[in-house]
């Protein structure tokens, strides 16, 4: 699909409805397309594999980590050129949408921080037990890593049943990353849509 809208309400209801914005950038031409990818790459929460060096890695103190302290630098990170010859899907009007949404309590981000040194990260949007993750950096080997490891953390600790990764990528299969058919996805989303879980609130404790 292409043209639309990047309104927090038009780009809600896409997530709700397992579609999500990526837009076609040739040259100085951007046009808004949106995808609904078959199969979908999900990673299960109970799925990450974590390698021991990143364990010891992360054990060691070298990183602090912290949610939602610094979501524009995050996406503008993100939006960075991976080298000089290449561009970013991430335009100017993508990252003043999602920062719209992270304002509204919709989109949310991951820091890791070597420092005082923003050194990797990610961002994605959470509604009910769904979360979409978006994109992810690095400045330092495996602090993006990291940051994914916090975030399947963090969604298990509050009750969430689907992270959506959208495409399978080497790194993200590494990590536990599997594909399944959309059907199956868009039936795991409605199902996670109506969880009573938040981003911000921990699950209470039965018994």
């Amino acid at each position: 699909m292409l043209g639309g809208q990047l309104t927090p309400s038009w780009l809600l209801e896409a997530y709700c409805r397992g579609i999500f914005p990526w837009p076609i950038v040739a040259g100085d031409e951007e046009i808004l397309a949106w995808f609904s990818p078959n199969p979908r790459t999900v990673l299960e929460l109970d799925g990450l594999h974590v390698s021991r060096r990143l364990k010891r890695r992360m054990r060691s103190g070298c990183w602090r980590i912290t949610v939602d302290r610094a979501f524009p630098q995050v996406i503008a990170a993100c939006a960075a050129p991976r080298s000089p010859d290449t561009g970013s899907w991430i335009t100017r009007e993508m990252e003043a949408a999602y920062t719209r949404l992270h304002e509204l309590g919709w989109a949310h981000s991951v820091e890791i921080w070597g420092g005082s040194q923003l050194v990797g990260g990610l961002y994605g949007v959470a509604i009910g037990g769904f979360f979409a993750g978006e994109s992810m950096f690095h400045r330092q080997r495996d602090a993006s890593k990291a940051a994914l490891v916090a975030l399947v953390e963090r969604l298990q600790q509050r009750g969430f049943a689907l992270l959506d990764v959208q495409q399978a990528t080497p790194h993200l299969v590494r990590m536990g990353a599997t594909e399944i058919a959309r059907p199956q996805f868009l039936r795991r989303l409605r199902e996670a849509l109506e969880l009573p879980v938040c981003w911000a609130d921990v699950r209470p404790v039965s018994g």
